[in-house]
């Protein structure tokens, strides 16, 4: 009688470890994403400083958008790496801006102050331009060719290997 029963579990579960490891041959990074080709939602947002910052005004820029928070550890895992990049790529026409996701202006502050801070960060208080974006969780990172179009998204930390990569390939064109 244990073996019938082992059996019946053993056809069960074979089905589904099999389909619970195919998962793994994919890269959650890689899912498809609906706005890369796709204008970039417009938005004005604060930033921390009070002055208005509109995306519509960098046209002709290329233009790197990270939308973190102070809480988000990856966010500072990939810090070092974003100022860097913007320091290296600032001089050659490179807009980079930050977007608070779901904190406040005083943490950001003391935060910027802690780690550095290379370009402005903007308050997205209602939240509008996170969904505007699709912004599941931070960090995430849309890079905005010269027309206005999202050229690419990094879901997750991105490097800065992959972050010069892209932006010198869009430089060149």
């Amino acid at each position: 009688m244990n073996w019938k029963v082992m059996s019946i579990g053993l056809l069960l579960c074979v089905p589904l470890i099999f389909v619970l490891a195919k998962g793994f041959n994919y890269d959650p990074r890689a899912l498809p994403e609906e706005l890369t080709g796709e204008m970039a939602p417009d938005f004005t947002l604060e930033s921390l400083d009070g002055y208005p910052v509109a995306l519509a005004d960098l046209k002709g820029s290329v233009v790197v958008l990270n939308f973190w928070a102070t809480w988000c550890r990856p966010c500072l895992q990939e810090h070092p790496g974003l100022l860097a990049t913007a320091e290296k790529f600032k001089p050659q026409g490179v807009a980079f801006m930050g977007i608070l996701y779901g904190d406040t202006k005083a943490k950001a502050e003391v935060y910027l102050k802690k780690h550095g801070s290379a370009y402005p960060t903007l308050l997205d208080e209602a939240q509008r331009t996170n969904i505007d974006y699709g912004v599941a969780g931070v960090p995430e990172t849309f890079i905005i060719d010269r027309e206005g179009r999202i050229a690419k998204k990094y879901a997750g930390p991105v490097t800065q290997q992959e972050l010069e990569a892209v932006l010198t390939e869009l430089l060149k064109r």
